[in-house]
């Protein structure tokens, strides 16, 4: 299957310049970017893409089988690279994608000019044993999912707006509530387990492409000692708090957010 077709992909932007691809994370599709990518467009040539199972994406490519871990999407990542042969990327993965391109890194890096990990968790379940954060302990999380197999409608109206953050400007929890709502709950379910139950802590230290950790001053699903663990763990890479609230700094706070790209690509050059 033609991977531009399967994952929906779209390239704009100037022609040979560097490369930004932009990767969505749950619930969410390509229409995500929408406020960054004019500006981005200027300077990079700008891949979005919808992973299988979201957006436009060819749902008869989804399955249990390949997309219940990280694994499928780490591979749809690498294949999208391969194929559409622009040369090393810079990968921006918000939230779950943050990993699937840490993941990605690992395995291929000479795939990978740098990585943007927004709002990034590399487990959203606290590990007492360790005196990890990751926000939530596990009772949380398995309420959380025993609500969205129960009633995924009703969880999406619940949590968009928790997740969105930002309640003075309710027009951007009915917009992640929208999205929410248009993802086939059964794929939801399965994206749902390897979005909250994966566990990408020990993949950090081996990341060896230059890495922008960027975290939102206050994010209910990714705390900031979140952020700074990763910060800490990836070598050399930098940190930047972004002036934000909530899970989607994109949505929320599209220019500080392409500022952030964008100085990090420019650098890389």
């Amino acid at each position: 299957m033609d991977v531009r077709h399967r994952n929906h992909v779209t390239v704009s932007g100037r022609p040979g310049g560097p490369v930004v691809m932009l990767a969505h994370g749950f619930g969410c599709d390509q229409n995500m970017w929408r406020l960054v990518v004019p500006a981005l467009e200027r300077d990079f040539t700008v891949v979005l893409f919808d992973h299988v199972g979201a957006g436009n994406s060819d749902l008869s490519a989804w399955s249990p089988d390949r997309y219940s871990t990280l694994d499928g999407y780490v591979e749809d990542v690498l294949e999208l690279c391969r194929e559409l042969a622009l040369g090393p990327v810079t990968f921006v993965g918000h939230s779950v994608s943050a990993m699937m391109g840490v993941v990605a890194a690992v395995r291929e890096p000479e795939a990978f000019a740098g990585l943007v990990l927004l709002a990034p968790s590399p487990r959203f379940v606290d590990d007492p044993e360790t005196g990890y954060r990751g926000g939530f302990d596990a009772e949380d999380i398995d309420e959380l999912l025993g609500s969205l197999d129960a009633n995924y409608l009703g969880w999406s109206g619940a949590m968009a707006p928790v997740i969105m953050g930002n309640p003075e400007r309710p027009e951007l929890g009915e917009e992640l509530t929208n999205s929410f709502c248009r993802t086939d709950p059964d794929i939801a379910r399965v994206f749902a387990r390897v979005t909250f139950l994966s566990d990408n802590r020990e993949d950090l230290a081996l990341v060896k492409v230059p890495t922008l950790v960027a975290q939102c001053a206050s994010d209910a699903i990714a705390p900031r000692e979140v952020g700074e663990f990763v910060h800490a763990r990836i070598p050399g890479s930098r940190l930047v708090t972004l002036d934000a609230t909530g899970h989607c700094p994109q949505l929320a706070a599209p220019e500080e957010t392409t500022a952030a790209i964008t100085s990090f690509v420019e650098a890389l050059a």
